[in-house]
């Protein structure tokens, strides 16, 4: 698709409730709504092509969990959590982090780290529970931002396909439609472990993880320890952090045409202040799938720059040429429509921006 068709959404999720920017597919002006979902804190905001519509999953033990969801482009929300539960003898959900659109379904993953599943469009849930019956889930550990479920990354093709990622336990799958789960983390480091466990079958602190388009089996990961390309969709990967400024970060997000396109946006270390590295911000690209990256800077600030992006707050959009996103934990997020070549601040005050999603209405 071409810029001058549809319209632009950027779904952002935050501290605060969901927000919305709205553009045509120029992209060169945007208005901004919000916030919304009752202003309670959403880590994720997702939008489906097939329907229109818009979910939003968060929630805290204050309010309550649950998914919103809009029918009408953000003017109204209905919030739904019938069935996200363990159950009276397991953990009480904290909240919800992270969802995702598969054909068939909607997912949603959970803290405590966890998949639920729903049929109907968000309004009931059941709980995946082959997941949680893994043997490895007693030692399963919380990282700095807890025991969480983060990316989801349903197959295409095949609805009985799913990856998940979670910190820090690791990468999973399933080929069954999520009754049995298997470890995919061989080639990945764990560097908090002792030298002679550094490469466990499970226990990586995975950060995101992103599918290539057109590949689903190539997939995509930024860990708390390295960059990694796998081709076989996770079992295998290989280190791809050669050439960057630090091998730690958060977000990774993918072209929606190129599968050797990929973006990064690292952080200066995990015990070095987690900001972008020299206080200067950059964007890193690479167009071959890894070998190689270039830092993207021209529009973003050089100096005394302290902010970081979190695992879901970079994003990509389907036009040509592609869009490109970030926010930060500053409340500031950004935009390209050029790939990333150069970067405008499209919207600034916001709170801690969780994360950034693009829905492009054809």
């Amino acid at each position: 698709m071409s810029a001058g068709d549809g319209r632009v959404l950027l779904l952002i999720g935050t501290g605060k409730g969901a927000f919305i920017l709205e553009s045509d597919a120029d992209r060169r002006s945007w208005t901004q709504r919000g916030p919304f979902c009752d202003v309670q804190p959403v880590h994720h905001v997702i939008g489906d092509r097939r329907t229109g519509r818009i979910y939003a999953g968060g929630g805290n033990p204050w309010f309550g969990v649950g998914v919103w969801q809009s029918d009408d482009r953000g003017a109204t929300w209905t919030k739904n959590g019938d069935g996200l539960t363990y159950g009276e003898e397991d953990p009480t959900l904290k909240t919800v982090w992270s969802l995702a659109a598969a054909p068939d379904r909607l997912l949603a993953g959970v803290e405590p780290a966890g998949l639920f599943e729903s049929f109907d469009d968000g309004r009931s849930w059941h709980h995946v529970r082959g997941l949680r019956d893994h043997p490895s889930r007693p030692q399963w550990q919380a990282g700095g931002g807890g025991l969480i479920l983060h990316s989801i990354l349903p197959h295409p093709d095949d609805p009985d396909r799913c990856w998940v990622g979670i910190s820090a336990a690791g990468v999973f799958h399933t080929s069954d439609g999520g009754r049995n789960w298997e470890p995919r983390n061989r080639g990945t480091r764990a560097d908090f472990l002792p030298e002679d466990q550094r490469y466990p079958e499970f226990g990586q602190c995975v950060h995101s993880v992103a599918m290539a388009a057109g590949s689903p089996e190539r997939l995509y990961q930024q860990n708390h320890c390295g960059m990694y390309r796998s081709d076989d969709g996770g079992g295998d990967w290989r280190s791809i952090e050669a050439g960057l400024p630090s091998s730690f970060g958060f977000p990774c997000a993918t072209h929606p045409r190129d599968p050797d396109t990929v973006y990064l946006l690292p952080l200066n270390g995990d015990i070095a202040g987690r900001f972008v590295p020299d206080a200067a911000a950059a964007v890193w690209r690479s167009r071959d799938g890894g070998t190689t990256w270039r830092d993207l800077r021209k529009g973003l600030p050089q100096e005394n720059v302290y902010f970081a992006v979190l695992r879901q707050a970079l994003a990509v959009d389907d036009l040509e040429p592609a869009g490109v996103y970030f926010g930060t934990n500053s409340g500031i997020l950004y935009a390209s429509t050029d790939e990333g070549d150069a970067w405008t601040p499209i919207a600034e005050h916001l709170p801690l921006i969780y994360s950034v999603q693009t829905m492009v209405l054809h």
